[in-house]
This record gives structure tokens, sequence and C-alpha cells, in this order.
């Protein structure tokens, strides 16, 4: 596997493409991430969405339309593909909503949706399962944690959140929605001081 990414927009939102044997996936389309995007697939599989905000769903209309590909994307917050900021991008319909904890097997490749609320309804870390690796979306970030102050986010969802990513007992690598790569033990160290704000 393979992973490139480009920070999009004015929020520099991480978009990636993880290259598998079987072709690609594109996580988390932010704005303009379609050039970036031609440039680098080859066979593209499936649009995968961390969670709702626009900043990350900026071009899943125009990849889908591209490439006729599936959006997945946790139920919680299909109702952000419509633009309920008003922010002007335009509108897609997700092809599969993910369930609590759903695994999808997308051409052989098992994607484990971790449910986390709280920045988002519907947030979630996307694990490719076997592979000890997670999109942390904007859950997780080096040093650092998502927002819980904006609209349809829920700072009680966010703390139990994060308490249950404090037992995980496995290592990832972390690719989050913005900024460096960090790993999940890394991050667990700094937790404490973040909750200590809830």
């Amino acid at each position: 596997m393979q992973i490139i990414k480009q920070a999009c927009g004015p929020y520099e939102t991480n978009c990636y493409i993880l290259s598998t044997e079987k072709g690609e996936f594109i996580i988390d389309p932010g704005f303009e991430a379609l050039k970036f995007i031609q440039k680098h697939v080859k066979n593209p599989l499936a649009i995968l969405n961390t969670h709702g905000h626009y900043d990350h769903v900026w071009d899943n209309a125009k990849v889908k339309k591209e490439y006729n590909i599936p959006i997945y994307i946790h139920k919680n917050d299909e109702f952000m593909l419509n633009d309920p900021f008003e922010k002007g991008f335009e509108h897609s319909k997700a092809d599969f909503l993910v369930q609590d904890e759903n695994i999808f097997d997308i051409n052989g490749i098992n994607f484990k949706f971790h449910f986390l609320p709280g920045h988002t309804p519907g947030c979630t870390m996307i694990e490719v399962v076997g592979e000890d690796l997670m999109f942390s979306g904007d859950f997780l970030f080096y040093r650092s944690i998502g927002r819980w102050d904006f609209p349809y986010s829920d700072p009680n969802l966010m703390k139990e959140s994060l308490q249950r990513v404090m037992s995980y007992e496995n290592d990832f690598k972390l690719l989050p929605g913005h900024g460096q790569e960090t790993t999940l033990k890394a991050e667990q160290a700094h937790l404490p001081s973040w909750l200590r704000f809830f």
C-alpha cells in the first residue's frame, strides 16, 4: 500500500489517496481535491469520508461524477452532504451509510469505521484493517484533538469518545485531517490533559 496526501483549501484539509493492488481509495476530498486526484489515480474505487464538515467533503460530488464511485459516510453526518452551513459546495449523496463500528469489504480491502462522535454527530476514524493504520479525520491530530464548539458538536460525546480511545490497546499510525501524521500511542499520552477541559 502507498499513501499520498494533499492539503486542500484555506484550511489545508488533508485529502489522502490510498493506493492498493486493487485500486485507489480517496479519503476526504476537500476543496479542489479533484485536480490532485486526477494526477494520481488509475482505478479509483471509493470515497471515504471521516466526517461531514464541508472542508472534508467539498469535492465529493465532483469526484463521484468523474469516476462513478460510491461515497461512504456515517449515517449521523449524512445531512452535512447537503451543505447545512451554506458554504456553496455541490451537494452529494452517500451510497453507503456507516452504522456504528461497521466494517466494509471494498474490493478485498477491509475498512473499519470507529464511531467517535463529538466533533460532529457522525465523526469517525477509519482503520485499514490489518495495516495498523487509521485516518483520524478531525478527531485526533498531532498533539491536539478536534474542536467541540461548532454547530452540531457535542462536548459530552467528545469526552466519552476520547475516554474510549484512551482504552485502545493497539497502536496505529494516525493520518489526520489537518497537519502531520502521528501515532495513537503518542496521542494517548496527551489525552488526559485534554480531558481536563471537559
